[in-house]
């Protein structure tokens, strides 16, 4: 009895659960040794001690909800559209999570689809070849997605992710579609970097359901996942999305629908002015590339980073936003970059941009 009296009354070095625990195992050593010239004293005394234990309970049981709530917060289907570079990464992501009873994969075109599982299915056997993952894993994340170029298989998905090209014609349509085929429950979101959530949460018809994940290249190995919101979210549809980012494993930060969120609102900009410096004559490539390097600690210099992300892909963003943004000064399109796509040098994938490239080899600065 006094043993269990002394661990009692030491609130800061038990949990709530297990502080009920020795309440209710000192009310039934009382019990045990009731003696009669003694009830009423602890009888009074048990009283005590049961209203405590009961005033505990609650914040087992809290808890022990808001754990089943995060763990029934991951949605049981996921469809993902589009698999090329981005999309193929996110289903795999998906599928590896083990957190859905399936993972649809839609293509509109059958040669697209069969490239994005021909990516899937030697990404993960070169995790089993590296020993980071076994056969039986392997097996099982591949079977677990479902492969298709109906648009209607996704139909009862609870959540789609959308990874088609920065092309908003093309996500109209989809979404046009997409909207009058799923059902009226299933979230929509998009895994665009630079194009309006809002504008595409209009064209779905279902605007309150509507987010963005924008995760980055490559998926399975980046751990971050900006989860955007726009005014007319439901902030529960946003808490689901959010912690679905994180169930899959990733890091997820909140941001509103401004353009390029937040890193490549801070970055594409960075890469702008690398690129006028280049303009003006300021430095060389070279040059540019290695002050950030050694001076700044980037892993990579901005002119190398736009060479690989791709020239094109920089030009169409910062387009996007000069037109939709006149009056926004931090954006502007450099000569040097205009006239690089326009020759067709649009950086790692044509080899060449700003550098010589051999593949994902880079080379020296063009001269």
């Amino acid at each position: 009895s006094s043993f269990l009296l002394s661990i009692i009354h030491q609130p800061s070095t038990q949990p709530n659960c297990v502080r009920s625990l020795f309440y209710l195992l000192l009310l039934k050593y009382k019990l045990n040794h009731l003696q009669p010239h003694t009830q009423s004293l602890e009888s009074s005394r048990m009283s005590s001690y049961l209203t405590k234990a009961a005033n505990q309970l609650p914040s087992i049981f809290s808890r022990r909800v808001a754990i089943q709530a995060r763990q029934s917060s991951s949605f049981q289907s996921v469809g993902i559209a589009g698999l090329g570079l981005m999309g193929h990464g996110i289903c795999q992501v998906a599928a590896s999570s083990n957190l859905h009873s399936s993972v649809i994969a839609f293509e509109a075109e059958q040669r697209f689809l069969d490239k994005g599982k021909e990516r899937i299915e030697s990404s993960v056997s070169k995790l089993v070849a590296r020993g980071k993952l076994d056969q039986d894993g392997a097996d099982k994340i591949l079977s677990s997605i479902t492969y298709t170029t109906n648009p209607d298989d996704l139909a009862n998905a609870d959540f789609v992710v959308e990874a088609v090209i920065e092309n908003m014609d093309l996500k109209k349509d989809l979404y046009s579609s997409l909207g009058g085929i799923c059902k009226t429950e299933t979230i929509f979101a998009s895994n665009t970097s630079s194009l309006s959530i809002s504008d595409m949460a209009a064209l779905s018809g279902r605007p309150d359901r509507f987010v963005g994940v924008h995760f980055f290249n490559p998926v399975q190995i980046m751990k971050l996942v900006e989860v955007i919101r726009t005014p007319q979210t439901d902030p529960i549809v946003f808490d689901k999305a959010f912690q679905w980012a994180q169930d899959i494993g990733k890091v997820a930060v909140t941001c509103g629908d401004t353009p390029g969120f937040i890193v490549n609102r801070l970055l594409v900009p960075s890469l702008m002015q690398a690129m006028l410096m280049v303009d003006r004559g300021d430095a060389s490539v070279k040059d540019i590339d290695l002050s950030l390097q050694l001076g700044a600690g980037h892993p990579m210099g901005p002119l190398h980073l736009a060479d690989y992300i791709g020239l094109d892909t920089c030009f169409f963003i910062v387009e996007g936003w000069t037109e939709k943004y006149p009056d926004e000064p931090a954006f502007v399109l450099p000569h040097c970059l205009k006239k690089m796509v326009e020759e067709g040098n649009l950086g790692r994938k044509t080899g060449k941009g700003f550098y010589n490239w051999d593949g994902d080899k880079r080379g020296d600065p063009v001269a």
